[in-house]
């Protein structure tokens, strides 16, 4: 089934009292470009994440929007440096001797000195917070992957359609072109019997002329081919995913056949139809950007 690369998936897990939440969309773009915005606890994780999302997606600009709440008691601890507090205490000392002041330190007072205590974040287990994370991105990568897909039968239903369209208008082209040569022809004899009045024309004459004017404007190898090309771009709509390039470079090779036909055109009817094709095909190739 083909993918859009358009896509928005969430999912919030909690884990004891742990609790991830996870976001993320994207938008069109010709590789996978990844932005992930988390707080730094987690950032040990970002190539995990990457590689993670490589096997849900391989095209598209996807941000990646992580939140984590820890509401346990011990996520910070307090620490006593003793060898600190020492050093106050001796340099006090030494102040009390050199001016003859009173001591008067007291413990609580002495705690209050700068880095006697402090806070310090006790390590996580990383095994623990890797599986809770990877829970949460899995849940909205798989939301993810279920909008990008309704999205793409989305696309794929509506370029169906335009090849259908595609297919009738290249139909009404092959068409036209006999049409367009037997007009020539008669158009011919009538001038030339005008012009000759009561001499007899020269059918041979008249034949090369046709001829000559209807392998000018013979379109119908670029009929062919832009056949085929709808043919194939139907074919390829039902592979699996990744073929947005894929289907990228048969638009272009479509394109090329109609800008022929109208190049060829002698006819207005021929030339109103091949702006017709370049215009749907053009259509076409602003679907396909938005394709895995």
């Amino acid at each position: 089934m083909i993918k859009s690369m358009t896509g928005f998936g969430r999912c919030e897990v909690q884990k004891e009292n742990r609790k991830f939440t996870v976001e993320l969309k994207s938008v069109n773009h010709r590789y996978l470009d990844v932005n992930i915005r988390m707080p730094k606890k987690l950032n040990f994780f970002e190539t995990s994440i990457r590689t993670l999302l490589k096997s849900y997606a391989s095209r598209g600009k996807v941000d990646i929007f992580i939140t984590y709440e820890d509401a346990s008691q011990s996520q910070v601890s307090v620490r006593y440096h003793a060898g600190i507090a020492g050093e106050y205490l001796k340099y006090l000392q030494q102040m009390e001797t050199e001016f003859g002041l009173e001591n008067d330190i007291r413990v609580s007072s002495l705690a209050r000195f700068p880095e006697v205590f402090t806070m310090e974040e006790q390590a996580e287990d990383e095994d623990k917070l890797w599986n809770g994370l990877k829970e949460a991105l899995e849940g909205a990568f798989r939301q993810f992957v279920e909008t990008r897909t309704a999205e793409g039968e989305n696309l794929k239903k509506d370029l169906l359609e335009k090849l259908s369209y595609l297919e009738c208008q290249v139909g009404k082209v092959e068409e036209r072109s006999p049409q367009i040569v037997a007009e020539y022809r008669a158009k011919l004899e009538a001038k030339v019997k005008e012009l000759l009045e009561d001499v007899q024309i020269d059918e041979s004459r008249i034949a090369a002329e046709v001829i000559l004017f209807a392998d000018k404007i013979c379109t119908d190898e670029e009929v062919v081919r832009l056949k085929s090309h709808i043919q194939h771009m139907r074919s390829t709509l039902e592979e699996k995913e990744g073929i947005g390039r894929k289907l990228d470079f048969i638009a272009q090779e479509m394109n090329r056949e109609a800008n022929t036909i109208l190049s060829k055109a002698n006819d207005l009817e021929v030339s109103n139809l091949a702006i017709g094709l370049k215009t749907e095909i053009e259509k076409i190739r602003e679907q396909i950007q938005n394709i895995e």
